[in-house]
């Protein structure tokens, strides 16, 4: 458990640094996320966002579980 805790805390990290670079890939702009304003009120939900960033996940842990 202690190593699962570690790793996701350097994953964090990294992404943390890299995010800069990340948000150009255009990760929550895609098709299927919502944003609807009106006036001073601004929601955002990002649906695709969320399935893609799960595949790819998924498919991370996939592969540390085949090692």
């Amino acid at each position: 458990m202690s190593r699962l805790l570690i790793f996701v805390g350097i994953i964090l990290c990294v992404v943390g640094l890299l995010w800069p670079w990340l948000s150009k890939l255009g990760l929550g702009r895609l098709p299927g996320d919502i944003v609807i304003e009106r006036g001073n009120f601004k929601f955002y939900a990002p649906i695709m966002t969320g399935v893609v960033v799960s595949i790819l996940l998924r498919m991370i842990a996939w592969l540390f579980q085949k090692l």
